[in-house]
């Protein structure tokens, strides 16, 4: 049996016997229905793991002495910033999940003119902390030690504007460039990925103006979650480490 990797949010230390979040301890004790003795394995997000041994379990609670510190990472030498306009539906939960698992560092849901997503205030704030939840689940299931930050959600253009060393890519149907035809990346990757219905011709055109370099994928005209997913996985197998 597979042994749960549960998010610990609080720094951890060996030997410490200490009850488990809120989150963690509904899943271990109410989903998995884990008993006293059996194994999980801990992370706080900083790097690394910790064995942990459940000590204790009741209804609303689960306390686990904490093992020694292991230096265990997965994480890619490519930095991935995925800048990704706001998805209808569970689509944006599903490029998060998916994203996060094939080691994106960094993720800004965006809102562009055609964005078909209207997002505001505590709307907003209740979706951002599902979309980290989700980053967490994520880093739990595919053993990530590190949380890939969720950041606030922000206008296009102001996005495009933000000063970085990274290449700067933005997926277009008629692209000069393929993955294959890229030059290797020495600040990471920030990828432009926009909504439903494609960006508009000026914010293509403000994404050129700010340095980003148009990206084909192929022949075929992709939704946006295949079009983030495809090309987060084949920038990895070209400058990451998937296989």
């Amino acid at each position: 049996m597979r042994i749960p990797r549960i998010h610990e949010p609080h720094p951890l230390t060996p030997g410490r016997t200490l009850p488990l979040s809120e989150d963690g301890a509904n899943h271990v004790g109410r989903v998995l229905r884990m008993q006293p003795g059996q194994a999980l394995v801990l992370f706080d997000g900083n790097g690394g793991q910790y064995p942990a041994t459940i000590t204790a379990v009741d209804k609303k609670s689960v306390t686990v002495q904490v093992g020694d510190f292991q230096n265990r990472e997965v994480e890619s030498p490519l930095h991935f910033h995925l800048g990704q306009v706001v998805s209808r539906g569970d689509k944006m939960d599903f490029t998060i999940q998916k994203s996060v698992e094939l080691g994106v560092n960094v993720i800004t849901p965006l809102f562009s003119s055609r964005c078909g997503v209207k997002l505001s205030g505590e709307r907003l704030e209740k979706k951002l902390h599902q979309w980290q939840k989700i980053a967490i689940a994520a880093c739990e299931q595919c053993g990530r030690n590190r949380i890939p930050e969720i950041r606030p959600a922000r206008p296009l253009e102001q996005w495009l504007s933000e000063q970085t060393a990274e290449l700067k890519l933005n997926l277009h149907p008629r692209a000069q460039f393929s993955v294959n035809t890229l030059p290797p990346p020495s600040g990471g990757v920030r990828l432009l990925v926009g909504p439903e219905g494609g960006l508009s011709d000026q914010e293509i055109a403000l994404a050129r103006g700010q340095g980003f370099v148009d990206m084909l994928l192929g022949p075929r005209v992709l939704r946006t979650e295949t079009a983030a997913m495809t090309a987060i996985t084949a920038l990895q197998c070209r400058f990451g480490d998937l296989a």
